[in-house]
């Protein structure tokens, strides 16, 4: 379809002017900063350039959930919602769609992935949910056949252990996949044995390939108990900043430099630090390095 002209007042030139109604109003703003004498910075932009900005809003949300702050949550929220209304009117420009086809897309596919909710279809639990879910999906992309295997459509930029979870669940719903958890650290057990041989040999190529073999039997083990690998992880990174911070706070209050540290030292202060997380009148920490 041809891109939409503005008609006359579609693009407000005060605040005045501008829609009362959130969504409306936030669409009047994005067509006033990508229009004729509106933000030179917004105007150049493209899908290509925003899209680190996509990836940065979405990491900063989740930073704000886990701080568990609403007026910050809100906000972040609204930091993701402009990169799909600044994108979906670039699109619109091209004259390929706008916003509220996105929308309207959107909600067809909610409501087509949800028959238990708008159909007749009864479900036992979450778990069924999510078979069905993936079903229809696998339906809407013409079945198997079409698909060509179980584990395509998986982005390729996500986060590697995030990527890796997403591999091995989508395997584990066609069976390929271990009983339960024993086998799981058994593999681990054989994978740090070859990681270790490895290191012994020397060789950088296969030092590389036995840690990324480790690596995903770890994230296989997180997936069967449940626990997420990236936000395992980036909670073991927080604590350890957290805790080495605290160490460098010591250091300077005592007149000693960390280069000029020994190792012992070091070690002495980062165990006084962790003996305090963990002493009995302070909640202990969820993690345990």
């Amino acid at each position: 379809m041809p891109a939409r002209e503005g008609a006359p007042g579609e693009l407000p030139v005060g605040e005045s002017a501008l829609p009362d109604r959130p969504i409306d109003r936030l669409l009047a703003v994005m067509r006033r900063l990508r229009g004729p004498g509106g933000c030179p910075w917004d105007r150049e932009q493209t899908l290509a350039s925003l899209k680190a900005y996509l990836v940065e809003e979405c990491y900063e949300t989740l930073d704000a959930i886990d701080g568990g702050e609403p007026d910050r949550i809100r906000e972040e929220l609204g930091d993701v919602l402009l990169q799909i209304v600044f994108q979906a009117r670039i699109c619109e420009e091209e004259g390929w769609f706008g916003f509220e086809d996105v929308a309207a897309t959107l909600a067809e596919k909610l409501i087509r992935r949800h028959p238990h909710v708008f159909g007749d279809v009864r479900v036992s639990g979450p778990a069924e949910v999510l078979r069905n879910w993936e079903s229809i999906k696998d339906a809407e992309r013409g079945g198997e056949t079409g698909r060509g295997s179980a584990v395509d459509g998986i982005p390729p930029n996500l986060p590697a252990l995030h990527q890796a979870d997403r591999v091995q669940a989508r395997a584990a719903r066609v069976g390929f996949d271990w009983p339960d958890t024993d086998p799981v650290l058994a593999k681990l057990d054989e994978e740090v044995a070859e990681l270790k041989a490895a290191v012994a040999g020397g060789a950088p190529a296969r030092i590389r390939e036995e840690i990324g073999d480790v690596l995903f039997t770890v994230v296989n083990l997180t997936r069967f108990l449940h626990v997420n690998a990236e936000q395992a992880l980036r909670g073991t990174t927080a604590k350890f900043i957290r805790r080495f911070r605290e160490v460098e706070r010591r250091m300077r209050a005592a007149g000693r430099p960390l280069a000029d540290c020994t190792l012992r030292e070091l070690d002495a202060a980062w165990d006084a630090v962790k003996a305090e997380e963990a002493s009995p009148s302070d909640p202990p920490p969820r993690e345990t390095p």
